[in-house]
């Protein structure tokens, strides 16, 4: 994903936690600058303007969300017993959790490693020559062993 396009997701990310600053200091004003108004005057015209965008703003926060849970499940860097909680704090936490995961995983997202090229291989640096395994193929096939007898603890 180009520098742009996670720029734009970000403020796209932002957006429903401006609106509801925006929205509660509309509702805040009209009740302010309300006192004046007759009881058979209606709502404000304020009222029927916010209204579509507010709409649009649940939409924006649906759409945000099934791309966030689809990308948690897509994204090779978010670790595999993370994968299913941060589907959850999305879901039950969108507003506050998507500007984290899009820093945490988007933003500060890592490009994909790369094998070293040729000409890396024929140089004295032995440092190009290697790669991240953690693990060996005698700890992988290592099986556990139980011991013979339980622990004595009395002693």
């Amino acid at each position: 994903m180009s520098k742009t396009l996670k720029l734009l997701l970000g403020l796209v990310t932002l957006w429903p936690f401006a609106y509801l600053i925006l929205f509660f200091a509309l509702i805040f004003s009209m009740f302010l600058f309300m006192a004046g108004s007759g009881p058979g005057s209606g709502p404000p015209q304020a009222i029927a303007l916010i209204f579509p965008v507010h709409l649009l703003t649940m939409l924006i926060v649906m759409a945000l969300m099934v791309f966030y849970i689809v990308d948690v499940f897509r994204n090779n860097q978010v670790e595999k017993d993370k994968k299913v909680l941060w589907a959850v704090v999305l879901f039950m936490g969108n507003m506050i959790a998507m500007p984290v995961y899009w820093y945490l995983y988007i933003w500060k997202a890592t490009p994909a490693t790369v094998a070293p090229a040729p000409s890396q291989l024929g140089s004295a640096d032995t440092t190009a020559w290697t790669s991240d395994v953690r693990t060996s193929r005698s700890e992988e096939q290592a099986q556990y062993v139980p011991p013979t007898s339980p622990p004595n603890w009395r002693e």
